[in-house]
């Protein structure tokens, strides 16, 4: 009994003088840490337990090595310690790129350039008026002949005149411009009947090969989409927006052909100058209004033949003269012609590139079509008969 009170007693002293020291140090928080304070609690609370054997006190010794670890991950932060604006400053950088994302650029005079082209194009007597791709199909044909036969007008149409796209287009209705008879027809024949255009010989068989394709893979229709129609022997991305616009009655993109690109850059519609045609598209879509995305094309088409020529625009008659960055500039001369005295010799090779996508056709091209049977072109029939006249 001695014994255990002597323990008892040694162990009150013990506690009792750990407390103190507790006390002691609760009474100098800026050099005791919340860590230790933590610490000794759990030692104090620990020695007033009785082990009762050697593996309780191993169990005890482990839980107190480990449980100040425990309780020093949930303990607060000191003051300071804290990351007091990380929310305000990941909220600005979030701020700063939307704002950077949503910057929008667009030319100052736009508005205004665009309603005057529209005044200049208000009688709408150019030639796209008449004689585009939305003149040259038969409106009393099936939907699907339709659209198929806007698609070859738009085909045959690349570096070709209105005028000759429109005879040409003539000349295939009256054969039967479906994509079964042109199948159907040989290539010397349509070569017949789409002459003069620009590049007939590969049109042709553009036009053989897109209708396989059109039979083959979707039911003779054209497809809907300009992923699908760009895949189509003799189709750009130009021809497929115009498809899907006039076809389709969709708004899909910008078509921009030749005019579109050059009075684009010419009226400083555009960020930086571009190279081609495909360039000025994506630039243009970037800040120019989708509304306005179906009607850019014929308006600028029809301007382009009748005011801002490719040579010697009419500037004096032009509304913009007074705010278009190329008004009154002089227009590179036209290149001589070939066989002219001031005209280099021409190259046996020189070849002339076609529409981006295509492949380059041979410049004497057109003049392998004398082998044809000259009935099929009476223009240049009655001009051997007047030669000869003449002699």
């Amino acid at each position: 009994m001695q014994s255990r009170s002597v323990v008892t007693r040694s162990g009150n002293r013990t506690v009792a003088s750990r407390r103190s020291k507790l006390t002691k140090r609760r009474t100098k928080p800026d050099t005791v840490s919340s860590v230790d304070v933590k610490v000794e609690v759990e030692e104090a609370r620990i020695s007033e337990q009785r082990p009762s054997s050697s593996g309780g006190c191993h169990e005890l010794l482990h839980q107190a090595t480990v449980q100040p670890k425990i309780e020093t991950e949930v303990l607060p932060l000191p003051s300071h310690g804290r990351r007091r604006r990380q929310l305000k400053v990941e909220y600005d950088q979030d701020q700063g790129v939307s704002l950077m994302k949503t910057e929008h650029w667009e030319p100052p005079d736009w508005k205004k350039q665009f309603g005057f082209i529209r005044e200049m194009r208000s009688s709408r007597d150019a030639p796209v008026d008449s004689m585009g791709a939305e003149k040259c199909y038969d409106p009393e044909a099936p939907a699907h002949v339709r659209r198929f036969q806007v698609l070859v007008s738009l085909m045959l149409s690349s570096q070709t005149k209105d005028q000759v796209t429109a005879a040409a287009m003539q000349n295939l209705r009256a054969h039967g411009c479906t994509v079964e008879n042109i199948l159907a027809t040989d290539e010397k024949t349509l070569g017949k009947l789409i002459y003069p255009v620009g590049f007939w010989r590969n049109k042709v068989n553009y036009l053989k090969l897109t209708s396989a394709m059109l039979q083959k893979e979707f039911g003779g229709d054209i497809p809907n989409c300009v992923e699908e129609l760009v895949r189509l022997p003799g189709v750009g991305p130009k021809m497929a927006h115009l498809a899907m616009n006039i076809a389709w009655d969709q708004v899909s993109g910008i078509g921009v052909d030749t005019h579109v690109h050059r009075i684009a850059n010419r009226l400083g519609w555009l960020r930086k100058p571009a190279k081609n045609p495909e360039e000025t598209r994506k630039a243009l879509e970037e800040w120019l209004p989708r509304e306005l995305w179906r009607e850019i094309n014929w308006l600028l088409v029809g301007f382009g033949q009748q005011v801002c020529l490719p040579i010697n625009p009419l500037c004096s008659v032009c509304l913009n003269q007074h705010s278009c960055p190329s008004a009154h500039k002089s227009s590179p001369p036209k290149k001589p012609t070939v066989g002219s005295p001031h005209s280099p010799s021409p190259s046996p090779s020189f070849k002339v590139k076609t529409e981006p996508g295509q492949e380059t056709v041979d410049r004497d091209e057109r003049t392998k079509m004398e082998s044809l049977p000259t009935t099929v072109f009476p223009t240049t029939q009655r001009r051997r008969q007047k030669n000869k006249v003449n002699h």
